[in-house]
């Protein structure tokens, strides 16, 4: 029998899910028939040799820009798919898997990460901040990794479009099928959020949760922010990032501080799953994700908090003197 309360429960939550999923998928739709248009033009190929010299830097060999920019263009599964495509050792791999955990999936993922409300230059120096860092030091620490790859796993054939055509009809089936994909997670997700917060499960998880936000620097309420997207990624978790904004008063400079935590540590199973194939070390890739995630957060926390007091202290001066 459904009572009031349920009844209330799954009409806000489909309605919040409904609308979460247009709101993203009117980001998805455009930008991913777009990249699947440019991957099948000069473009793509032209960005992969403009930045080619510039992989020695990471320790990659040319064609290493193949995977990165597929990745950064489209998702990681893009990404890995290039990865099979070559013929790189062990390290090399590892620093592209690497690279990708920090900066994939641009040009959604910012889009949903303006829609929170970060600042865009915050989410591209963090991202490909990120993403560099880590590739040159990988290169310059590890000593090791030498050998060719051997992969776990073989790419997927497809079918090349011919003609514009064939090519607009594919970003339409790809976009399709991404908003749909979105739809499928995204309405559950609302409706068991919905669920938790009205049944007061929320407040008791934000307290259990609270030393983990309270170290990086965020409120209590912005801990479910943090869950989804450390579970299901920033692109899928943006639903709730995006009520928790709306709703649950998670300040911008919540919402900015869980983002960086979430560019260095986002889908963590999910990604450290996909990587396992290539034959790298992932326990590595992991850990090495969850503390810069930390770190950096941490730090950008300290130094907010700093430039906030100094500010502070200069009004109360100019108004004592």
């Amino acid at each position: 029998m459904i009572t009031n309360s349920n009844s209330s429960t799954l009409k806000n939550g489909l309605g919040a899910g409904l609308k979460t999923t247009w709101s993203l998928g009117k980001i998805i739709f455009p930008i991913t028939i777009l990249v699947v248009i440019l991957q099948h033009t000069p473009i793509l190929p032209w960005i992969v040799k403009l930045i080619a010299p510039f992989m020695n830097l990471f320790g990659l060999s040319g064609e290493a820009a193949i995977p990165l920019v597929l990745g950064n263009a489209l998702n990681l599964y893009a990404g890995i798919a290039g990865v099979l495509s070559l013929d790189l050792t062990v390290k090399e791999v590892f620093i592209i898997a690497m690279m990708l955990s920090f900066s994939h999936n641009l040009f959604i993922e910012t889009g949903v990460a303006l829609k929170v409300g970060v600042k865009l230059w915050i989410v591209l120096v963090v991202r490909f901040g990120l993403a560099a860092l880590s590739g040159i030091v990988i290169n310059l620490v590890w000593r090791g990794g030498g050998e060719i790859a051997k992969y776990g796993i073989a790419p997927e054939t497809s079918v090349v479009p011919e003609g514009w055509l064939d090519i607009f009809l594919l970003g339409l089936q790809k976009a399709s099928f991404g908003v749909l994909q979105l739809a499928l997670i995204v309405i559950p997700l609302m409706l068991v959020v919905q669920f938790l917060k009205d049944r007061n499960y929320l407040e008791k998880f934000s307290t259990k949760f609270s030393p983990v936000t309270k170290l990086i620097g965020v409120q209590p309420n912005a801990s479910l922010t943090l869950v989804a997207g450390l579970v299901i990624g920033l692109a899928y978790g943006a639903g709730v990032m995006i009520q928790a904004v709306q709703e649950d008063g998670v300040s911008k400079r919540d919402a900015t501080l869980s983002f960086i935590f979430l560019v260095a540590c986002h889908a963590v199973i999910e990604d450290t799953l996909l990587f396992i194939p290539l034959g790298i070390p992932v326990w590595p890739l992991l850990l090495i994700r969850i503390i810069t995630a930390f770190v950096l957060t941490i730090a950008v926390a300290f130094f907010w908090r700093h430039k906030l007091n100094e500010k502070l202290e200069k009004e109360a001066t100019v108004v004592n003197g």
